[in-house]
């Protein structure tokens, strides 16, 4: 009963947030997004076959929430599509997508993308799949976009003016890829500097790209991904002192927060430097733990929190050799019970009350400018 009372409640919180924004114009437009399998909407399905982590991601169970895969690296929708929907506008169109008329702006993001580039990552003898579209590609593709859309210059400063530009998540496979082929946390540190002005790099192209660029900017920072089932799996060890007192792995939390740090100091360098910019760092990391912390009133299986929904068995349900989709995994009977769908990536129902989080419990910073940008 309380499960359920809590999902219910979580409902009427968004139902709110979609009320406000249907009462006046939102100052949103557009969003034009960035980054990975945290935000892709189907651009890693439309550029040709999936391949490693990725495979099943075009068919069944992902997207069994919606009836349909969509592409999505989840059972249902994605952070993304709740901004979207809490700004009165539609699910925002992978730009790979055919025939779409991009109402509500772009998806750029791909499914196992990286902030670095390729070269850099081989030279570094990191191994990547050979599908990725790091974010200097994406940050072609909306140049392109712009290109062929705008008629001229004056129309390409109306369609930014009321834009909002989702710089992220963007990294995590930078890190994933050289974690999981054996790379040590203090290694690593040396990428995360790189990794931070990648990510600039195109929040200042958003302002750049013509005289009356993004006026809006929300960057997000990284997830505890000492708390995901992949890492859990990967790097357990029989040392308790290893793990904090929810069971996450301490030493790979204390890296993402070096990566957040690191990035939160550069995002007030931007501001500094672009006073009239509405730049936004989202907190998805305090907002996965407040999401862990509150997980029994917001509905989700207290013995689950780090089992993957859909996965082949063992203590965290997550084989990387067998991953979701393949023969020989199964599917829990509830992914609105579980935060993890496939160890690596979220349940709808976590998305969701992420999003909420963001929009309404002050994850993101500064509150006033958050408030701005979603009060309609």
């Amino acid at each position: 009963m309380a499960a359920a009372a809590a999902t219910a409640l979580a409902a009427v919180l968004l139902l709110l947030v979609l009320a406000t924004t249907a009462e006046a114009a939102c100052s949103v437009s557009a969003i034009y997004s960035f980054g990975d399998s945290i935000a892709d909407t189907g651009n890693l399905l439309r550029e040709g076959p999936a391949v490693g982590a990725f495979a099943s991601i075009g068919t069944y169970p992902y997207g069994q929430t919606l009836r349909r895969p969509t592409g999505r690296c989840s059972d249902g929708l994605l952070i993304i599509d709740y901004f979207a929907m809490a700004l009165n506008l539609s699910l925002v169109s992978p730009y790979l997508e055919k025939g779409a008329r991009f109402e509500s702006g772009v998806n750029f993001a791909v499914a196992g993308a990286t902030a670095l580039d390729r070269s850099y990552l081989l030279q570094s003898g990191v191994v990547m799949p050979p599908a990725s579209v790091p974010l200097s590609s994406q940050l072609d593709w909306f140049r392109s976009h712009l290109n062929s859309t705008c008629s001229s210059h004056q129309d390409c400063a109306k369609k930014l003016s009321g834009a909002l530009f989702l710089v992220g998540e963007i990294g995590g496979n930078d890190y994933n890829y050289a974690f999981f082929q054996g790379r040590s946390i203090e290694s690593m540190k040396t990428y995360v500097p790189q990794v931070v002005r990648s990510i600039m790099d195109v929040a200042k192209a958003s302002i750049e790209v013509i005289e009356l660029g993004a006026t809006k900017i929300v960057i997000p920072g990284n997830f505890p991904i000492g708390c995901s089932p992949s890492y859990l799996s990967l790097f357990s060890t029989a040392i308790s002192g290893d793990y904090d007192d929810r069971g996450c792995l301490k030493s790979y939390n204390s890296f993402a927060m070096y990566h957040n740090d690191q990035l939160r100091a550069a995002i007030d360098d931007l501001r500094k430097v672009n006073s009239d910019v509405s730049i936004v760092y989202a907190d998805y990391y305090g907002a996965f733990m407040h999401l862990l912390q509150k997980a029994d009133l917001l509905g989700f299986e207290e013995g689950s929190l780090f089992k993957a929904c859909c996965g082949a068995g063992g203590k965290y349900n997550f084989d990387m050799n067998l991953m979701c989709g393949a023969v020989g995994t199964n599917v829990c009977e509830d992914p609105a019970r579980h935060i993890s769908w496939d160890g690596i990536h979220l349940t709808q129902q976590a998305y969701k009350a992420m999003a909420l989080s963001l929009i309404m419990e002050g994850f993101a910073q500064p509150a006033d400018i958050v408030q701005n940008i979603w009060s309609c």
